[in-house]
C-alpha cells in the first residue's frame, strides 16, 4: 500500500487556482475509492489550500512512483475538465509526497506551519472536519484512519510544549485587524454584515464579538442564517433585505464562498470596509474601485500575517520531525509483521505437506503424532532467527533486505497489507516523491 497526498497551496499556486482545484476534486476522491482505484480518500480543503490525501495499491510490477503518476494523471483529467483547467497545468499544480513524506507534510500542516498566519489554530479543526466527513462518506480507510490520529497527537503536542500560536493569529483575525485600521469608529460601533453561516463564519462571529462588535447581522444565500444565528447570536438577514442590510453595514464580511461573487453594482454608495474571506470570492474585486470602498482580500490577509518568532517555529518543526519519523518506523514494524507472516505460512505449507505424505503412507498411528510433534518443534526452532532477524533490521530500516531475501531464497512474495477501515495501530515507511512544480499565476 502507498499513501500520498496531493498538495495545491498558497505557497505554490496562486489562491484563484487554488480555487478552481478546490471546485473540480469536489467529491471525486470518494468516486475512485467507490470505483476501486483508490483504497481510502480524505479531501483537505480550505480557504487557501487543496489538499487529496489517498491510499492506493500498485498492480503487481508497477512501482509506487509509477501508480502514483498514473493516480495522478486519472485526477488532474477529471479536475481539468470539471474545473476548465489543462490537464498539464492541473498536474503542475500540485505537489505529490508519499507515505513518510506524506506524513511529514500532513503534520506540517495541522500545526499552523504552513499556513499564511503561521500558527494559526484553524487549521486544526479543519483536517478534523476532513476526516469526519470522509468518515461519513465511508472513504476512510485503515491506514489513512491512522494518519490522521497521528496528525491530531503531533498538533496538541505542538500546542502544548510550544509558543507556536499563542497570540491567537489567524486569518479571521488578521483580517479584522486590517478591517480595524481602514474603518471608522470602534468596533462597538460598528455595525457588521457576514455572508455565509460555514466554520469560518462561526469563528468571524466570534471574533467581532471578542473585539466589541454587538450589531452584527448574517445572510446564507442557502437559507440557513435564521438556525445559524439562533445558536451563535446576531440578526438573520432575509434575500429581500439584503440591500437595506448592505446600507446600513459598515464592515461586510464574506465567508461564505457561492456560486458567483456579488458584482460592484449591488453595494450601494457610501464608505464600508469589504472583507472576503471565501475562497471562491464572495465579492466581485471590482468592489474596490468604488468610492469610499477598500477591500481586504485573503491576498491581503497572507501579506499582512505577522511572523512567529524563530525559536516556536523551530520547536514545532522538531516535534514534527520526530512524529513523522515514529510514523515511518511503525509502519516499517507492520510491513515486517506481514513478511513474517508470510515466511510462516510458507515454513508451515511444507510441514503440512510433508505430514501428509507421512499420513498416506503409514496410517494415522501413534508414531505418526510422535513424527508430527517432532517436525513442528523442528520449524518453530527453524523460525526462531529469522523471526529476531526480522525484527532487527526493521529496527534498522532494513527491512527491504529482509523481504528481498525471502523472494530470493523462498519465492516467497510478501503481500501488501490489506486495505483495512478501521484503526488499530499507526502507518507508513516509504520514499517520499515530491513534484515541486514552479509556482502558477
Amino acid at each position: 500500500m502507498v499513501l500520498f497526498a496531493l498538495v495545491a497551496s498558497h505557497q505554490n499556486v496562486d489562491l484563484n487556482t487554488v480555487a478552481r482545484l478546490s471546485t473540480g476534486a469536489l467529491g471525486l476522491s470518494e468516486e475512485m475509492v467507490r470505483s476501486g482505484r483508490l483504497q481510502g480518500a480524505v479531501t483537505l480543503s480550505t480557504c487557501n489550500r487543496l489538499e487529496l490525501y489517498g491510499e492506493l495499491a500498485p498492480a503487481p510490477g508497477t512501482s509506487p512512483r509509477t501508480a502514483l503518476d498514473e493516480v495522478l494523471g486519472e485526477l488532474a483529467e477529471q479536475i481539468g475538465s470539471r474545473s476548465g483547467l489543462d490537464p498539464e497545468f492541473v498536474t503542475g499544480s500540485l505537489r505529490a509526497f508519499t507515505d513518510a513524506g506524506a506524513a511529514r507534510h500532513l503534520f506540517t500542516v495541522v500545526s499552523g506551519l504552513e499556513s499564511a498566519v503561521v500558527g494559526e489554530r484553524e487549521i486544526t479543526g479543519q483536517v478534523r472536519r476532513a476526516l469526519n466527513e470522509a468518515q461519513q462518506a465511508g472513504t476512510v480507510s485503515g491506514h489513512l484512519q491512522r494518519l490522521f490520529e497521528a496528525a491530531a497527537r503531533t498538533a496538541r503536542k505542538v500546542g502544548t510544549q510550544t509558543a507556536l500560536g499563542e497570540r491567537g493569529r489567524s486569518i479571521v483575525s488578521v483580517a479584522l485587524d486590517l478591517a480595524d485600521d481602514v474603518t471608522t469608529g470602534t468596533w462597538a460601533s460598528r455595525r457588521a454584515l457576514v455572508f455565509g453561516t460555514g466554520a469560518y463564519a462561526g469563528a468571524t462571529m466570534a471574533a467581532l464579538r471578542d473585539r466589541g462588535c454587538a450589531d452584527i447581522e448574517v445572510h446564507s444565500a442557502s437559507g440557513r442564517a435564521e438556525q445559524f444565528t439562533q445558536n451563535r447570536g446576531g440578526t438573520p438577514v432575509e434575500a429581500g433585505d439584503l440591500a437595506a442590510a448592505l446600507e446600513r453595514a459598515d464592515v461586510v464580511i464574506g465567508c461564505s464562498g457561492g456560486s458567483s461573487p456579488m458584482g460592484a453594482a449591488a453595494f450601494p454608495s457610501g464608505p464600508r470596509t469589504v472583507v472576503d474571506l471565501a475562497l471562491t470570492r464572495d465579492f466581485d474585486p471590482a468592489v474596490a474601485d468604488l468610492p469610499g470602498v477598500e477591500l481586504i482580500s485573503l491576498e491581503s490577509v497572507r501579506l499582512a500575517a505577522p511572523d512567529e518568532t524563530r525559536e516556536s517555529v523551530e520547536a514545532a518543526t522538531g516535534i514534527v520531525e520526530q512524529a513523522a519519523q515514529e510514523f515511518a518506523a511503525s509502519q516499517d514494524g507492520r510491513d515486517m509483521d506481514a513478511a513474517i507472516v508470510a515466511l510462516r505460512k510458507h515454513t508451515m505449507a511444507v510441514l503440512d505437506a510433508e505430514l501428509e505424505k507421512v499420513t498416506s503412507h503409514h496410517g494415522c498411528t501413534a508414531a505418526q503424532e510422535q513424527i508430527e510433534l517432532a517436525m513442528r518443534r523442528m520449524v518453530r526452532s527453524l523460525l526462531h532467527t529469522p523471526t529476531v532477524r526480522a525484527r532487527e533490521l526493521a529496527a534498522q530500516g532494513r527491512q527491504d533486505e529482509y523481504i528481498t531475501g525471502l523472494a530470493a531464497l523462498y519465492g516467497i512474495e510478501v503481500p501488501p497489507a490489506p486495505a483495512e477501515r478501521t484503526a488499530p495501530p499507526l502507518a507508513a515507511q516509504a520514499a517520499e516523491i515530491d513534484h515541486r512544480p514552479q509556482a502558477a499565476g
